[in-house]
């Protein structure tokens, strides 16, 4: 299966090499958000603390403040369902590979969490980072949260790129194919690993009212509808 992937990949790579290059060049570049990073909903000392890292979603593309993005919007679902005091917070790093946000958080201090979510795996797709090295760093990762954070890290589902409009055929059918890779790599760990990993997938965010200008990331909408997705798979009681 993965010879016949590199095998396609080989024999197109002329036409996704160009087409790669016309959507950086013709998709429009959102900047991160704005705002805090972090922030709690409801009073007193929170019983949970959500932390997101990641790429673009975890560093709010598509959103004007932090407080729209994510991180922000799965703790105010979780505060809803439980009436807790949910503090959050989120890091990302627009762009960035995993290797490049581990990298990254070796140096960088992250405030103590209850949960982490990692959001992550877009652009590993399209630099088609090896799963074996991708499957290494989700480890190292892991290991370099183990002195702040002892429960499983959730590791949040691969958009499948396959259904990305915005992007061109057969390039998106070629990224949607190396996603699911991926994606299934994320599925193996939280098997053999569950300790250390969960599982969170989500349903496809396919309407267009729910993504932001450049029809790639998600708005406010597509950020609240995501966290609604995940919230029930998240043990909040």
């Amino acid at each position: 299966m993965h010879l016949s992937f590199w095998l396609t990949t080989a024999l197109l790579f002329p036409v996704l090499l160009y087409q790669g290059k016309r959507v950086r060049r013709t998709t429009p570049r959102l900047p991160e958000a704005g705002g805090a990073p972090g922030g709690q909903y409801g009073e007193g000392a929170p019983a949970r603390r959500v932390l997101v890292i990641g790429e673009s979603t975890a560093a709010g593309v598509g959103v004007e403040t932090h407080d729209q993005g994510l991180a922000s919007q799965l703790a105010r679902q979780i505060h809803e369902h439980t009436g807790q005091t949910i503090a959050w917070h989120t890091f990302g790093i627009n762009g960035s590979r995993l290797g490049a946000l581990v990298g990254e958080l070796k140096t960088t201090e992250l405030p103590e969490a209850d949960m982490v979510l990692l959001s992550m795996g877009v652009n590993d797709t399209t630099g088609f980072t090896p799963r074996f090295r991708f499957r290494r760093q989700l480890r190292d990762l892991r290991q370099l949260l183990a002195p702040r954070y002892s429960g499983p890290m959730l590791l949040l589902s691969v958009p499948p790129m396959h259904l990305f409009t915005a992007l061109p055929c057969p390039l998106r059918y070629v990224v949607g194919w190396r996603a699911r890779q991926l994606d299934r790599v994320y599925q193996h760990l939280a098997r053999e690993a569950s300790a250390d990993f969960f599982y969170v997938d989500y349903p496809t965010v396919t309407d267009s009212t729910l993504l932001a200008s450049d029809g790639y990331h998600p708005g406010p909408e597509g950020y609240a509808y995501m966290a609604a997705s995940i919230a029930p798979r998240i043990e909040v009681s």
